[in-house]
């Protein structure tokens, strides 16, 4: 196990810099996962701590010791890639063995590593197996075998389910997290999808455009998004963003008004903003609820015409649209009797909202951050 330290890391291709001074320590025994939209450059800084991508600039420290010239093969990590990239002539056995044997370790001590990575990842009845006579969840727990015999310091995951159905990729994130749980070491994965990094990371790194921008546990990320950005791209479905001016704001909370003129109270620190500024109320589709009496919190609402509808069984999800235009999504537990074409208020409790200046997307500070986000409405 070590700790991952990110010192000013740079990355350019000639004259295009695509990873900008990237300041990040991982913890030892940490998942880390590295998430954002596609290009933002998490697999070059995977590349980049890997040792297949040479730096730039800044430094790399792997348990204290700065590791930028240190070759791939040096800096005690094993890598799982989106690829199996299994031998196919050769069976699990000889797949999980074949690095070990290039470096010449004692057959009982390849024996024995073999054996317990099988065990770890329920391999041992397909050792015997060649790759084509494997699913794709088993290819892809014998990749992750070969990095676990290797028993490496740290372990580096570059999108590593995305070859997988949708059922496969359930199971195998529960997989990589209970190893991560039985053998404790340091994982950096990464991912676009983000109900991966929220499942499995003890913290989560948002990338943009080869910056970080925003570094956090995954409730933390949820909770208390630093801008629209992060907001946006952490949770499923996205939040819903709701231009508003602010009528009124102080350090105890702020009053937006939508584009009706509904005024909508926010419990935020609205300190710094004033009458008259543009903001993008934020709330997610789970704080929605439709409804008319006061109880139901609508008289602190939107009113949206329902424009399509999906009924789970367990759960419904409505997509609306508010007077400006703008697409509502809604989540709701169970069934419902609301139909297509109809219009509905959605009250917006004040504790689960956020608001985001409209100049720099910057959110300010929630409110009553103690109450958990999840529960009823």
């Amino acid at each position: 196990m070590a700790r991952v330290e990110l010192q000013g890391l740079v990355k350019d291709y000639g004259a295009v810099r695509v990873v900008h001074g990237i300041d990040l320590d991982i913890a030892d025994g940490e998942f880390c996962v590295f998430v954002g939209p596609s290009g933002c450059g998490k697999s070059t800084l995977l590349r980049m701590i890997a040792g297949l991508e040479e730096i730039s600039g800044g430094d790399l420290l792997i348990g204290g010791t700065r590791v930028n010239d240190q070759r791939a093969s040096e800096r005690g990590l094993a890598m799982v890639f989106q690829t199996y990239a299994l031998y196919p002539h050769m069976s699990v056995r000889q797949n999980l063995a074949f690095g070990l044997e290039n470096i010449r370790m004692p057959k009982d001590e390849i024996a024995r590593r073999v054996g317990e990575a099988a065990r770890m990842l329920q391999l041992e009845p397909y050792l015997e197996r060649r790759p084509k006579a494997l699913s794709g969840g088993q290819r892809q727990r014998v990749a992750i075998g070969r990095a676990v015999v290797r028993e490496p310091r740290v372990f580096l995951f570059d999108e590593p389910l995305s070859n997988l159905d949708a059922e496969l990729r359930v199971t195998m994130r529960g997989e990589i997290a209970a190893l991560h749980r039985r053998i404790g070491n340091t994982m950096i994965y990464v991912t676009h999808d983000q109900v991966e990094a929220m499942t499995m990371a003890d913290k989560i790194v948002v990338l943009r455009d080869g910056r970080i921008e925003q570094v956090g546990s995954p409730i933390d990320l949820y909770n208390r998004p630093a801008n629209r950005f992060v907001a946006g791209f952490i949770g499923s479905p996205r939040m819903n963003f709701i231009p508003c001016t602010v009528v009124e704001a102080d350090g105890a909370g702020a009053v937006v008004e939508d584009a009706t003129g509904r005024a909508i109270s926010v419990a935020v620190d609205g300190r710094g903003l004033n009458p008259g500024n543009k903001v993008d109320l934020g709330v997610r589709p789970e704080h929605l609820r439709p409804g008319t009496d006061p109880e139901s919190g609508a008289e602190n609402g939107i009113a949206v015409s329902v424009g399509n509808i999906e009924q789970l069984g367990g759960e419904s999800y409505l997509y609306c649209s508010a007077a400006d235009g703008r697409e509502v999504t809604v989540h709701m537990p169970g069934q419902t009797g609301i139909r297509r074409g109809d219009t509905v208020m959605l009250a917006i409790r004040p504790e689960f909202c956020h608001l985001f200046r409209a100049s720099d997307g910057v959110a300010q500070q929630r409110l009553h951050v103690g109450e958990a986000a999840g529960q009823a409405l």
